[in-house]
């Protein structure tokens, strides 16, 4: 019987949503995405330590003495390092993410973009097969509109509402990355039910209404659903054009029969009754106040990746230290856990995480939905730092 994954295959574009290689290796997606939390999972791993090495290395002759800087450099270089190993891999594109901490400022994150994309360059990576990823502000949105105008191609992300995705329209990015799971989230939080059927599923439904929309007017940005929470929401959305996917559900479907409908068709969307929007920086602020889900999680989002951010550079720092004789590690490790327990419980829920799923699943190593200490420390690999991150605060 055919499984699953391939039956979705056949309708849908699967891409990991992974930096670890083996990973992709195993699974064979046409395309891939990482971001700082994958590449922070990525970089714990032995395996790729002299790739972490390398690129510290080349940072610090690049920028000299500023050890700041040399980390700024190491985690662009990085991110375009692990890219590019995963090219090597697959058929298709990889996209690789602007620091968030850009989000609002529109000049800042077209000059980061650049960078990275010509460090592609300089690796000999065809500029089709890299799609730069953006969060959804407005600012970044005119961004990306800017970057598609020179050739850059660029994938939206921490998308929520319409508003974003007709905005993402006319501007002409090339692909969007409707967050399902998050949006789910939100409203079981604020209704405070414990589960939606899957085509009850907040995040489901969201994503069905843009593709509807997307294909009723004509529009060619390419949609791909994102942060799924279960399997349900996935086979919900069979025939989007592309989703993102964690491997632990990668392997649940290479694993499972039966029969997969196609749920979302072009061809059904063509006599919908769906009138076209207008979205100006005016609309877009006023239906994104408007949105109270999408606010929240757009903020949280860019909050999260951020921090993300903020914990590879530690992580490099640490590195470096390491590489140049230094002897912070306790230290770091516990201003890494410090950095997501938002409330100093001792725990990092998934909420205070806010980064990607598939760390926060490979770091909750019993599945209780919680981090602790321990987990975090066995984590990064540093057991020996136990002590000082249990220590009351």
């Amino acid at each position: 019987m055919t499984s699953l994954y391939d039956q979705l295959g056949s309708m849908t574009v699967i891409v990991a949503d992974t930096g670890d290689v083996e990973s992709i290796e195993r699974f064979k997606p046409r395309d891939a995405t990482t971001n700082p939390s994958l590449i922070t999972a990525a970089a714990q791993m032995e395996r790729y330590q002299d790739v972490v090495d390398r690129a510290l290395e080349r940072s610090r002759d690049e920028v000299g003495s500023d050890d700041a800087k040399v980390v700024a450099r190491a985690i662009d270089r990085l991110a375009v390092d692990f890219g590019t190993h995963i090219l090597a891999i697959i058929d298709g594109r990889v996209s690789t993410e602007v620091d968030a901490r850009l989000s609002f400022d529109t000049q800042a994150t077209v000059a980061k973009a650049r960078q990275l994309i010509g460090y592609y360059d300089e690796a000999g990576v065809d500029r089709e097969r890299v799609l730069i990823k953006i969060a959804s502000t407005w600012e970044g949105i005119q961004a990306a509109g800017i970057l598609e105008r020179a050739g850059v191609h660029c994938n939206l992300t921490l998308l929520f509402g319409m508003h974003q995705a007709v905005a993402c329209a006319d501007a002409g990015v090339t692909l969007i990355s409707p967050f399902v799971g998050r949006i789910l989230d939100w409203h079981k939080k604020a209704s405070g039910r414990d589960e939606y059927p899957p085509e009850e599923d907040p995040g489901v439904l969201s994503v069905t209404e843009i593709y509807n929309y997307y294909k009723k007017h004509g529009h060619g940005v390419e949609i791909m659903g994102a942060s799924f929470r279960n399997l349900g929401e996935i086979l919900e959305l069979a025939g989007c054009d592309l989703l993102t996917i964690a491997p632990k559900f990668l392997s649940e479907l290479r694993d499972s029969g039966g029969e997969l409908p196609r749920k979302l068709h072009p061809d059904k969307c063509k006599h919908m009754d769906i009138p076209p929007l207008s979205v100006g920086k005016e609309e877009f602020d006023r239906m994104h106040a408007e949105n109270r889900m999408a606010s929240e999680k757009l903020v949280e989002g860019i909050e999260g990746f951020s921090r993300a951010t903020s914990a590879l550079g530690e992580l490099l720092e640490n590195r470096l230290a390491e590489l140049e004789g230094g002897g912070a590690r306790r230290r770091r490790v516990a201003a890494f856990f410090e950095r997501y327990d938002l409330d100093g419980d001792g725990f990092i829920t998934r909420e205070e995480w806010a980064g990607s799923d598939a760390v926060f699943d490979a770091l909750d190593r019993d599945g209780d939905g919680v981090i602790t200490p321990d987990e975090m420390a066995a984590g990064i690999g540093c057991a020996h730092c136990l002590p000082e991150l249990t220590e009351p605060r």
